[in-house]
């Protein structure tokens, strides 16, 4: 499979930008395109919760994206965006016989392997930054589900929400949106590693390296490495 084709499934308008940029970078090799439904976060920051009929949304796009074909190639992978729909996606992944991938579930992984590393059995220290305060709860659960799952020791995690960061990247205020993720950043203890949580901030990921020691994990790229060796898997 030379050029796999991708399909990168957002609920922010901010999304798809970092998500090609980590395509072209982790998998120049790919074929990839958009699928952009942005009322869901607004639905659900008003709903509150990921309701049935928002399951049947995620589901709607996921058999939408696996329709795709050229006549010569079907899709070979779905990653979403979204960071705060994982039960969602959940429900796509068991929908659809190739692999869907969650935003954070790779840089979760990568996260987990390097707290394994440098706390020596112990559970070390993650640091979860984010724009959206609604992602805070289900991503701090979904790094427990996942240690959990690789029977590993939870991590201490700091969540930290950059407190208008995503209204300015809203009004077009690039710079502003990165100056207020960094500031938050440096607000964060020491740690293992330091997780962007969200893909609309990936574009700040220079900034606020420059103010931390630890290794800074971006959520777009550790998701395309993740989704990259699942289709390749599947296609050996």
């Amino acid at each position: 499979m030379p050029h796999p084709r991708i399909a990168l499934i957002s609920a922010l308008a901010q999304s798809p930008g970092p998500a090609m940029a980590a395509m072209d970078e982790e998998w120049p090799q790919a074929r990839y395109h958009n699928l952009i439904d942005d009322s869901l976060a607004g639905d659900l920051a008003a709903l509150g919760a990921i309701t049935p009929d928002i399951v049947v949304r995620f589901l709607a796009l996921g058999r939408y994206a696996a329709a795709a074909s050229d006549g010569t190639a079907r899709l070979a992978g779905v990653m979403f965006t979204c960071s705060a729909f994982r039960p969602a996606i959940d429900r796509v992944k068991a929908d659809l016989p190739i692999p869907v991938i969650s935003p954070n579930e790779g840089a979760f992984e990568e996260a987990l392997d390097i707290c394994a590393a440098r706390a020596g059995g112990g559970a070390g220290r993650l640091a979860i930054l984010l724009s959206f305060a609604g992602s805070l709860a289900p991503l701090t659960d979904e790094i427990a589900a996942i240690a959990a799952q690789r029977g590993q020791p939870v991590p201490d995690i700091a969540g930290v929400v950059a407190d208008g960061a995503l209204s300015a990247l809203q009004a077009g205020d690039g710079a502003a949106h990165d100056r207020l993720i960094a500031e938050a950043a440096a607000t964060i203890p020491p740690v293992d590693a330091v997780i962007i949580g969200q893909f609309s901030m990936a574009r700040a990921a220079p900034l606020v390296a420059r103010s931390r020691a630890e290794p800074v994990l971006t959520t777009p790229h550790a998701a395309v490495r993740k989704l990259r060796r699942l289709v390749e898997r599947q296609a050996a």
